[in-house]
């Protein structure tokens, strides 16, 4: 992939953008190997074909920052003194996010929503945050210091809407604080629409303004399904997806006679999760944390999937050790943690694994694996 802004210095966040992909790739593979061989050593892991991203325009999400002045705003990062530097052009976006963000910007002009400048800690607009579906069509956040401008953005948003046929779900998100945090704890939507659907095919996942959602959806797909593949096999009447986010896998896991019940902390995933669902009284989600509901259960499932944030799983890996789970589906965005976890559930075997390219020209890269209890 070429990058004007990473030959020109301009934005070095793509840091193996001069690796070939492929070869990326198999260093990748070669360390998420090395990592379980370590954590799991007796084990003989099925490693399965790595899944490929497209090496350009797979990011269904732009997390802009936002500089400049209100008449030439910049959407991109900030450099080291906190200037805004302007990426509308950013290779790594599909075509409904890059033809969005020059509208976005004059929409800020428009609305004359002032840029926040970190250094002078002075202005409103903090950043903007786009979400594409498969169909293309759009969610926008605003995050803003306050609701200083809330009137202002109704009164022109039907300029926006008429601009961006594409926009679904637009909504604000208030972050008063002076801090290194994407966005705060309120949520305005503005749109008679709140939540976003996104069709992966097999499940239509609806995706609300502060639920989490994979980065790259062509490779969510992909992993939604191989883990499907791998708990059908067992033939289990009782599934958990715990850390469920917005119930990708749980409903991806539904079939004829099992019971799904899917466990996330954020309420407002679970929300999500539930308007996904519908009516199906085979699958249902509960606002908790993982461990603390998994814990309190009379009976362990007889499958369970965990897809844990960065850090990993925790307490609960031991917790699973002590029990008699017979097979379990660990999705992981960092293998260190993955590792980690591994090592304290010695009895729960490692056995297939596939490494997804879920994050191009970067470190980092999902993987996921099969444990069975030997």
């Amino acid at each position: 992939m070429r990058c004007a802004y990473y030959e020109s210095g301009t934005c070095r966040s793509c840091t193996l953008l001069e690796v070939p992909h492929a070869r990326q790739v198999a260093d990748k593979q070669a360390a998420l190997e090395r990592l379980v061989a370590g954590a799991a050593p007796a084990a003989d892991v099925d490693w399965l074909a790595p899944l490929v991203s497209a090496e350009q325009g797979f990011r269904a999400k732009a997390k802009m920052v936002v500089g400049g002045t209100v008449d030439a705003p910049t959407l991109g990062i900030l450099d080291d003194a906190g200037r805004g530097v302007d990426l509308r052009g950013c290779p790594l976006y599909p075509a409904p996010i890059t033809d969005a963000l020059p509208v976005l910007a004059e929409f800020i002009a428009r609305a004359r929503l002032e840029p926040y400048d970190v250094p002078a800690r002075r202005g409103e607009l903090k950043h903007v945050l786009v979400t594409a579906a498969p169909d293309g069509a759009l969610m926008v956040r605003l995050v803003l210091r306050s609701t200083e401008a809330h009137t202002r953005i109704v009164k022109h948003l039907p300029w926006l809407q008429e601009r961006l046929p594409a926009l679904a779900v637009a909504s604000l998100n208030i972050l008063p604080a002076h801090a290194a945090v994407l966005e705060g704890d309120r949520e305005i939507v503005l749109t008679e629409r709140a939540s976003l659907p996104l069709d992966l095919g097999e499940v239509i996942l609806h995706a609300r303004p502060r639920s989490f959602l994979q980065t790259n959806t062509a490779i969510a797909r992909e992993l939604y399904a191989q883990v499907a593949q791998w708990v059908g096999e067992s033939a289990p009447r009782t599934v958990w997806d715990l850390y469920c986010g917005v119930g990708g896998f749980a409903l991806h896991c539904r079939a004829p006679g099992r019971t799904v019940v899917g466990v996330e902390s954020s309420a407002e995933a679970v929300e999500s999760a539930r308007l996904s669902a519908g009516d199906d009284a085979s699958v249902a989600f509960v606002a908790d944390d993982a461990f603390r509901w998994a814990r309190g259960q009379e009976a362990v499932a007889d499958a369970i999937v965990v897809n844990p944030p960065r850090r990993g799983i925790g307490d609960l890996a031991p917790w699973l050790e002590a029990t008699d789970a017979r097979h379990v589906v660990y999705s992981s965005c960092n293998a260190l943690s993955l590792a980690h976890d591994l090592a304290a559930m010695p009895s729960l075997v490692p056995v297939r694994g596939r490494l997804l390219d879920m994050f191009p020209h970067t470190t980092h890269y999902e993987a996921v694996v099969l444990l069975e209890r030997r």
